[in-house]
């Protein structure tokens, strides 16, 4: 079997394109202060090209844009201009923007730039700059193509889907910054079914597009003496849908955001009915980044909450096994054992953690029949 093609994607980076065009645009900053950096580079991406504003200095949002479509990813029907709000151009560049494209068949060979262009896709070597990543390298396995990223100063290696979902679901977040209410009326807890509906599909953008404008108003609210007092059902709907927000984050690969929100979840439920699941999503987010030991605290405290045992005492007990603490996974095996929770798991860490401990283990079968 042939291995694995690595393409190295340096050639193909387009770190600060927008930039380089900004200095041929005359007016580049006073278009970025009106419609948005961002958008502008948006606007260009989709070919929608401006040609004239209305700006509306009381209410920015209905500043209307003039523009015209071709050039760009966007075929243009109508070569006239169209005029929208701001607001609804923002709406239409990002619209196009997160709506998801098939991926192209992979390059076969390493001298064709352009099919590798395509299989990654132009808009997402453009998108990438604007977020602080810089594509290193493409990896094609029969197992799908997996791309190595620069961001933030760390390195990570994700799946090609994975990426650009990454990347649309920053476009979706500009909107949501973009057109954010004040920060009580962006908290619409009506939400929370329809994002929890959204997460048990896997349309986790979709939960992006209806959550993802709450952890910045709620972090401020916290402390403020209406959120200190906030009555206990609110409390729990609200952290309901900061943990559903953060799996979606850590399900984009975007574990750091996730694991933020997950915490500001935390302080929300407090003991709460929404608590138990806070911390298993907590819990098990560290578990699957390799962080057992991180991982430990959290889970147990969902199991003192009432979590579900069938999920949480096997991650418990993997954890402790991967930090050496032998006895202790073992004496979960037998606790989840008692609590009548039974799978392949925790018979596969009862050999392990016997087998670690060695001749010890009859102490502690003298103690524990």
């Amino acid at each position: 079997m042939p291995g694995p093609l690595v393409f190295p994607l340096q050639p193909l980076r387009t770190d600060g394109w927008f930039e380089r065009i900004g200095e041929t645009i005359g007016s580049f900053q006073a278009l970025c202060d009106i419609i948005g950096a961002n958008f502008f580079a948006f606007a260009m991406i989709t070919g929608a090209r401006i040609t004239a504003l209305t700006v509306d200095r009381r209410n920015p949002d209905q500043t209307l844009v003039d523009f015209v479509l071709g050039g760009g990813e966007v075929e243009a029907t109508n070569a006239d201009a169209q005029h929208l709000t701001l607001g609804e151009f923002r709406h239409r560049l990002t619209s196009f923007l997160v709506a998801e494209e098939p991926i192209a068949p992979p390059p076969t060979r390493l001298t064709d730039t352009e099919a590798l262009q395509l299989h990654i896709g132009v808009r997402y070597l453009l998108l990438a700059p604007l977020y602080g990543y810089g594509l290193e390298e493409l990896t094609i396995t029969p197992a799908g193509s997996f791309v190595k990223l620069a961001h933030d100063g760390g390195h990570a290696t994700v799946t090609l889907e994975a990426f650009r979902a990454r990347i649309r679901g920053h476009v979706q977040e500009e909107l949501n910054r973009a057109s954010q209410p004040p920060a009580r009326s962006a908290i619409e807890l009506a939400r929370v079914p329809e994002a929890e509906a959204a997460i048990r599909r896997g349309d986790f953008i979709r939960v992006l597009e209806l959550l993802g404008s709450w952890p910045a108003p709620l972090a401020i609210f916290l402390r403020t003496p209406e959120g200190q007092t906030l009555n206990p059902e609110t409390r729990s709907v609200i952290a309901r849908g900061l943990g559903i927000l953060g799996s979606a984050c850590i399900a984009l690969e975007e574990v750091d955001k996730g694991e933020e929100v997950l915490r500001l979840a935390v302080q929300y439920a407090v003991d709460g009915p929404s608590a138990a699941d806070i911390f298993t999503r907590l819990g098990t987010a560290m578990a699957n980044d390799d962080r057992p030991g991180e991982a430990i605290a959290p889970l147990r405290r969902a199991l003192k909450l009432g979590a579900e045992g069938a999920v949480v005492w096997p991650l418990l007990a993997d954890s402790l096994m991967a930090r050496g603490r032998h006895l202790a996974a073992l004496g979960v095996v037998l606790e989840a054992r008692e609590q009548g929770v039974r799978n392949e798991s925790l018979d596969r860490i009862e050999v392990a953690a016997t087998a670690a401990l060695g001749p010890s283990i009859a102490s502690f079968r003298e103690l524990v029949p």
